[in-house]
């Protein structure tokens, strides 16, 4: 079986690279290389490739344009190749393959073929779908202390201790900060990973909170909690996620 792919990347030297790698496998074919989005989309569509190896910067459209643009389901397995280790946990909201960050080692790129070609084969295990990006996906050494959000028609850094709460809605998040609510892309659960977890906490299947935003805390019915927040709103802390409450934290308030 022979794998056919695209080349997607503004930078020649980067395009140059990954060939030179790809020219040790006798079973990979290079269908087209574009070096913007919009020639992209155009090759893409004409040569269906099994796998495209997408740059995330480029001058007209980023990765992520590319990938709405085609629309899901996506027509082939995405490869991430980007200098950017902060985009790791979006790659995997859109159900990436991999996501390699340059400069990319040759071991490394082999881990990727070899991932490719069980994942083509009629029986694979799914979990190596992940091996990629759960590897490229940065230590925590630091937690998230703003987020960009949009607010009228122009964007702000929102400080994460301004945040009571955060809402999910679909594949959104709705945000809220002292009377404002603002509306982000994403899952709880990502957002999880880049908060720390001494300041948030999950109370329920579709809310997180932070825990200083916490006035009251109130018995409630079924052995959960009823709390009242610093923007006055009430939000249940549920059983099945009272194992996120801290130790001491009812004592404390």
């Amino acid at each position: 079986m022979s794998l056919r792919l695209v080349i997607i990347d503004d930078e020649a030297p980067a395009r140059d690279k990954l060939r030179r790698y790809l020219a040790h496998y006798e079973d990979v074919h290079i269908a087209g290389e574009a070096s913007n989005g919009r020639d992209a989309l155009t090759l893409i569509s004409r040569e269906q490739p099994d796998v495209v190896l997408l740059d995330i910067n480029m001058p007209d459209m980023d990765g992520f344009a590319v990938l709405q643009a085609l629309g899901e389901p996506l027509p082939a397995e995405i490869v991430f190749v980007t200098a950017h280790d902060d985009r790791a946990l979006q790659a995997f909201d859109v159900h990436a393959f991999d996501y390699l960050l340059k400069p990319v080692s040759p071991d490394r790129f082999d881990r990727l073929i070899q991932r490719l070609r069980e994942r083509l084969m009629p029986r694979q295990d799914i979990g190596k779908r992940l091996d990629g990006l759960l590897e490229a996906l940065p230590a925590p050494m630091h937690y998230l202390e703003h987020l960009l959000v949009q607010a009228d028609d122009s964007a702000q850094l929102l400080r994460i201790d301004r945040i009571s709460r955060m809402e999910s809605s679909r594949n959104y998040l709705d945000v809220y900060a002292e009377g404002h609510c603002y509306r982000l892309r994403g899952t709880l659960e990502n957002m999880l990973l880049r908060l720390n977890p001494v300041r948030f906490a999950r109370i329920n299947r579709s809310t997180l909170v932070r825990l200083d935003a916490i006035r009251e805390v109130q018995p409630w019915p079924e052995g959960e909690y009823r709390l009242l927040l610093d923007d006055d709103a009430r939000v249940t802390w549920t059983r099945r996620y009272l194992e996120n409450l801290p130790p001491g934290l009812l004592l404390r308030l």
